[in-house]
């Protein structure tokens, strides 16, 4: 675990998470999903050998990184991908949008669970389709899909539904039972699934992840499944993602959109990541699970007996924590700024989960244990004191 411990530092480096002006000398950022830490040094090594050849001309992608995904995903979730049914895409969130232009047409209504991942409201809505919301049902903090009220939302003009799993900002894995249920009903009604599942490597110990395609043949067929190495391997800056589309028409329009928004074309940095990360540094991703199981351990256990105002609860999935602080006393309008300006803080406010401000945030603990101490006031008196009062 040493190799966590000491972070890296970012400041200064046009790091989103780091150099915008909120986060100031002193501030904590623990507002954007990605790692304090340096990435797996085969990827390194590999981005190296690149960067060593001087020459940065158009690139295509070899047979090798299919065959590292297909590899991947057989040994890591048991489940099989053939070769055609990869599609290159630059991040989640593009694939997202293609897939809900090549499953509707403007005017059509796409379902998501909110509280769910902000972009999922835009690539509905930036697409001119409309957006229709099934509330996830809470209790003590614990999420479920309201399977009632997904089946009442849906109407002659619904064609889809966006799964995030696991769900940020929740942190579920739903359970292959709960993903039964969504399927039936989406089978039954005629919808395609567009899955976010980029969290599907950062599954806390004891969980299972379960890609929602693997259930049927049937199922297979009307699901775009959104993956990408880039949170569980620190590679947002590197742009790779993947879509798996196994029905070939639908294949084709989803592919048809990416090239007619030109953004089908890598970067030479593309396969040697994706490559360092699947075929060689799987070890490597076990150990920084087992560092974020005790990071977040940490961090719920301190807020459950030192905090009464928040309340939180460990996710199965991901590395955020969904913080209730509706009993800190704090106008919904001023919990983000309370924690960034009297605790030091910066995190997410929860109106960009379901776009209302709810007193919900969420804090990533992708960082040395030595920042998730400063955060819950183990290293800062000012901290601690100013969220107990």
């Amino acid at each position: 675990m040493e190799r966590f411990e000491k972070g890296i530092n970012r400041k200064g480096t046009n790091c989103v998470k780091w150099d915008v002006p909120f986060v100031t000398e002193g501030v904590q950022p623990m507002w954007i999903a990605d790692m304090d830490f340096e990435v797996a040094p085969a990827i390194t090594e590999n981005l190296k050998n690149i960067a060593s050849q001087g020459a940065f001309g158009y690139q295509f992608l070899s047979e090798n990184y299919y065959q590292s995904i297909i590899n991947w995903m057989e040994r890591r979730h048991r489940y099989k991908v053939a070769r055609e049914e990869i599609c290159y895409v630059p991040n989640v969130v593009l694939g997202l949008s293609f897939a809900v232009q090549a499953v509707s047409e403007p005017g059509d209504e796409i379902i998501i669970q909110t509280p769910v991942y902000g972009p999922f409201f835009r690539v509905v809505e930036d697409n001119q389709r409309v957006l229709v919301e099934s509330k996830l049902k809470e209790e003590n903090g614990y999420y479920t899909m309201d399977m009632e009220d997904f089946e009442r939302k849906i109407t002659p003009k619904t064609k889809a539904v966006i799964l995030c799993n696991p769900h940020n900002p929740s942190g579920r894995v739903w359970t292959k039972e709960e993903l039964e249920q969504l399927a039936e009903i989406c089978m039954r009604h005629h919808l395609y699934i567009i899955s976010d599942d980029i969290h599907c490597e950062l599954v806390r110990a004891g969980q299972k992840h379960t890609f929602i395609s693997s259930l049927s043949e049937e199922v297979r067929r009307r699901s775009i499944i959104c993956t990408s190495p880039s949170k569980a391997f620190n590679l947002a800056g590197i742009h790779v993602a993947n879509c798996f589309i196994s029905d070939e028409e639908l294949r084709g329009k989803f592919m048809e959109i990416a090239e007619r928004s030109h953004a089908a074309e890598n970067n030479a940095f593309v396969e040697a990541a994706l490559c360092g990360a699947y075929d060689e540094s799987e070890e490597w991703l076990l150990a920084i699970n087992d560092y974020l199981d005790q990071n977040i351990d940490y961090f719920v256990s301190y807020i459950e007996k030192e905090i009464s105002g928040i309340k939180v609860r460990r996710p199965e999935g991901t590395y955020l924590v969904w913080a209730d602080c509706r009993k800190l006393g704090i106008k919904e309008e001023g919990v983000r700024e309370f924690l960034l300006d009297t605790c030091k803080i910066a995190v997410n406010d929860g109106e960009i989960f379901w776009k209302r401000r709810p007193r919900i945030c969420t804090l990533q603990f992708s960082v040395p244990i030595a920042a998730d101490k400063r955060c819950t006031g183990k290293s800062e008196e000012r901290n601690r004191n100013s969220l107990k009062n």
